[in-house]
Formats: C-alpha cells, structure tokens, sequence
C-alpha cells in the first residue's frame, strides 16, 4: 500500500474516530473495548482499497458495528457471571458541547444505557444506528447481517421496548444541575444528612457496580432515607485515606470522581429530575472506574 492511501486511510477514520467511538460506545457500554473495537477496525479499514469505498461514514459505521457486536458476544459470559449490579463504564467527556444535542446527551446517559442493556445485542445496535444516528435501514441492514425487511421489524420491537421503559428525557438548566451539584457534593462530603434528604426525591435510587472486587451494595438501594444512609456511610467513615473530590462531566451529566490521594476509588453519576437528585449510578470496580483517566470526544 502506498504512503499516500496510508495516509488518507488515516484521514478519513481520524475524522469519523468521535462519530465511530459513540456507536461502539453505546452498543457496549464500555469505553476501554470501544477504544480496542476501533483499533481492531482502523487495521481493517488500512487494508482496504479505497476506490471500491462510496460512502466513507457508512462503511466505516457498518465496520465498526461489526466488530462491537463480536466483542459484545464475547463478553456476554462474564457479564451474566458478574458479580452485583452491572452498569457501563463512566464515559469522562473532554467538552460540553454534547449537552447541546439533546439526542446525543440522552444516548449516552446511563439511564439510558442500563436501558439497552435489556436489549439483545442486534436490538440495541439497529437502535442505536436508526434512532441515534438516523442509518437508513439498508446500511443498518449490512452492518448486523440481516435483511432490511428484518432490521424494520427489529428497530420497531427496540423502539417500542426503549419507549415502554424510559424515563422522560428533559435536559436540567445548567445552572440549577451545577447548584444541585454543589450542595450534593458538600453535603456528602460533611454528613449533612438533613441537606441530603432535602436534595434526593422520595423515591431515589442508588445502584452500585463493584464487580465483587470492593465494597458496595449488591443490590439497587430505594428511598432517600436509605440513600442518604449510604452516601454519609461511603464519606464519613474514613474508608478513604486523603480523600479527593473532582466535578466533572460523565456521560452528559454531573459526576464526581473520587480519589484516595491519587488513584480514582470511585465515580459517583447523578441523574436529576424535577429539580431532585432521582438516581445516584457509583462505579466502584477499579477496572471500570480507570476509564476516567482519559477523557473522549463524542458526535453523531
């Protein structure tokens, strides 16, 4: 291959790399395979002859589809042998622009992510593909192996499921999340608990991935008493030696990252609805919460 198709090759897939990164992204929920799944394909793509290529963003989406969802079978078996709750890997955003797009900031929340995890592996990519990334239903079709008529029916099952189950998506003022933020941080951080219950609606729920390798609740935590309990729990007990805390974006929402003097404990996600902290998502699994060491560039 010639140095000028290696570097077009290059060209082309550094372009669509935050585009390509978000479809693997959202069909796996893991930040670290999506980097893997994107290398695999860029060493694809290098071999092909790119006179034969017509549309560039659809090759490279039906590609990379591909390989997500091998990785995402091959990952099944231990995601059914894991230990407690399972939910993504905190995806750390190097800007803010995607809370700007609606539909891109919902795809990647994790209420919306813990959502399609209820799909099958081909439901949540032709999801995925149609809804967040409008394909058409024959490119869709080439990328999971499946006839357009039969990808059709799959996007209207994965429609209807996600429509059935999800929470109403509505972007909170940017102000008010920053307040909210705020007080949720020092509030936890001293063991207020009377300005915790003030910030958690009724319901609220806290649900913890430690994959069996640090202390957490192996099953969801319901009502905002018993969050609270949890939260003055994790950040009064002195668990932590030199405890840290960082605000930063994850997912398109607030998080806070929690460090013992330089290595990440924990990331703590907050889901805001109705000006009230409604679900709190804490990644304890050290494999997972590395993810936040390197932030990502998303786009659709």
């Amino acid at each position: 291959m010639s140095t000028v198709s290696t570097d077009e090759h290059a060209e082309r897939f550094t372009l669509l790399r935050p585009l390509l990164f978000t479809i693997a992204y959202e069909i796996l929920g893991s930040a670290t395979e999506s980097d893997d799944v994107l290398q695999d394909s860029y060493l694809r793509w290098a071999g092909v002859d790119l006179a034969t290529v017509r549309d560039t963003k659809s090759y490279l989406a039906q590609l990379v589809t591909r390989q997500a969802l091998n990785a995402r079978r091959a990952s099944a078996r231990r995601r059914e042998d894991y230990i407690g709750p399972w939910l993504p890997e905190p995806l750390l955003l190097d800007e803010n622009d995607a809370s700007a797009d609606v539909v891109l900031a919902e795809s990647v929340s994790m209420a919306m992510l813990v959502l399609l995890e209820t799909l099958t592996p081909d439901e949540r990519a032709v999801f995925v593909l149609r809804e967040v990334f409008g394909f058409d239903y024959g490119g869709i079709a080439v990328a999971v192996g499946k006839s357009a008529v039969t990808v059709r029916q799959v996007a209207h099952r994965a429609r209807e499921h996600v429509r059935a189950r999800r929470k109403r998506f509505e972007p909170a003022d940017a102000a008010e999340t920053e307040r909210i933020t705020r007080q949720f941080l020092t509030a936890a951080a001293t063991g207020d608990l009377d300005g915790l219950l003030s910030l958690l609606a009724p319901d609220a729920t806290w649900t913890a991935d430690s994959g069996g390798k640090t202390t957490a609740a192996r099953r969801p935590v319901v009502g905002a008493e018993k969050v609270a309990a949890v939260l003055t729990s994790i950040f009064r007990t002195g668990r932590l030696a030199d405890p840290r805390i960082k605000v930063v974006n994850c997912n398109s929402t607030p998080a806070l990252v929690v460090y013992s003097g330089d290595r990440p404990e924990g990331v703590f996600l907050i889901e805001i609805t109705d000006g009230k902290i409604s679900g709190i998502y804490a990644i304890r699994n050290p494999d997972k919460v590395v993810a936040v060491a390197v932030p990502r560039r998303i786009s659709r």
